[in-house]
């Protein structure tokens, strides 16, 4: 699976996770120099606190685009880490 926004290849995996119609990709598979961690949470009542991600490519941002769980609760256990993305990143075979 590729993550692409601004046509630009961010990240790339055979190794995703589906939930809830969202792919999840190990922090691996992230090309790191387009992600830029911010200060904005979300909370799930099953998965837990949310992080977020902007997206800069060139010259272009993409506010909180991407997220993930650093701590997850017994039920997401197999989240934890990964990143999915929103926003009007296409994920892509």
């Amino acid at each position: 699976m590729k993550a692409i926004w601004n046509n630009t290849v961010i990240a790339e995996s055979d190794d995703t996770i589906v939930i809830e119609g969202n792919h999840y990709f190990p922090p691996s598979a992230l090309k790191e120099e387009f992600f830029k961690e911010t200060d904005h949470h979300t909370a799930c009542p099953w998965k837990g606190t949310a992080n977020y991600y902007s997206l800069e490519v060139d010259g272009k941002t993409n506010e909180n685009a991407a997220w993930y769980y650093p701590e997850v609760s017994e039920l997401a256990r197999d989240l934890k880490g990964k990143v999915a993305f929103w926003k009007g990143v296409e994920v892509v075979k």
